[in-house]
């Protein structure tokens, strides 16, 4: 994995590079659909702000690459979701990645099994993506993988987090075998204690590649309900159906303030935590999402 880096690299081989505040280079995801409805992302995103493209199946490749080389050009540093299942082989994964370097400079990418139950092709997980040993030879100097603080059923039908485990000690051990940088960025959740305990866990057993927290930006809590049960959600739902029940609560959008101020104040007082930085999904709309983050980073 080398060659010239696209934008700011936080993944470390042995040791994760933390930043005083949780906010500092926040990153955010984008749909190809939503991000067309942007007129201008340099006038809404800070500078350098890392922007994920990311993939429903069904999305045409077209539109992954071309709203990656948009942001690009936009001089942003860009992370598509490669999405194991949807691709019908390794063949049509280096030719993506081909075009995801040629047409787009992207140098980061994360690495998923993807919405669909059964692979459309050969590769099944994000495991088989990186024992291609495509992203070693095309320039790409930033793997991001997925994290699961409340475990993920798709992968530990049981209940258990013992697939997980193994497939993240898997990957720990590809970044010390390597130079690959990898760095877990999570599913979003609401429940700041569980992603914690998770992240103290993780690192018991041998992690230390750097955490990046996924969380939901404002929306109203109908939308988060219906995100919360698409994607599989644990101990957060109960969270949510709980703040549902609370007439006060239940006509204001949800912000993800008393999460975040939790997560930091963890993060203040045990700065050898992995939790290293914030990664938003703007389940409300990206313009109320950013302008959450730099309201939240001005305080």
């Amino acid at each position: 994995m080398h060659g010239t880096h696209q934008g700011p690299i936080d993944g470390a081989r042995k040791s994760p590079a933390f930043s005083a505040s949780l906010l500092d280079r926040w990153s955010i995801e984008v749909l190809p659909r939503t991000a067309a409805k942007i007129a201008d992302f340099k006038v809404l995103l800070p500078a350098g702000t890392r922007v994920y493209v990311a993939h429903v199946d069904g999305t045409l490749l077209d539109d992954m690459v071309a709203t990656a080389a948009r942001l690009a050009r936009d001089g942003f540093p860009v992370v598509p979701h490669i999405p194991a299942r949807s691709l019908e082989n390794v063949a049509q994964l280096a030719d993506l990645l081909a075009r995801y370097r040629d047409e787009a400079d992207v140098r980061q990418a994360l690495l998923l099994a993807g919405g669909r139950t059964s692979p459309r092709g050969n590769l099944s997980s994000s495991l088989d993506l990186i024992e291609t040993g495509l992203f070693d030879r095309s320039g790409f100097t930033q793997l991001h993988i997925a994290g699961h603080p409340e475990g993920n059923r798709d992968i530990d039908a049981d209940g258990s987090t013992r697939a997980v485990d193994a497939a993240l000690l898997t990957k720990q051990g590809y970044a010390e075998r390597t130079d690959a940088r990898i760095v877990i960025t999570t599913q979003f959740a609401f429940d700041a204690e569980s992603i914690i305990a998770w992240s103290q866990r993780i690192a018991t057993f041998g992690i230390t590649l750097p955490i990046h927290v996924g969380l939901a930006g404002p929306a109203k809590l109908q939308t988060l309900l219906k995100y919360a049960i698409t994607c599989g959600i644990g101990p957060s739902l109960k969270i949510l159906q709980k703040r549902a029940l609370d007439l006060t609560k239940l006509m204001v959008p949800y912000e993800p303030t008393d999460l975040f101020r939790t997560l930091q104040a963890h993060k203040t007082a045990h700065p050898e935590s992995l939790i290293a930085q914030v990664h938003l999904f703007p389940l409300g709309g990206i313009e109320q999402a950013v302008r959450w983050a730099k309201d939240e980073s001005a305080r």
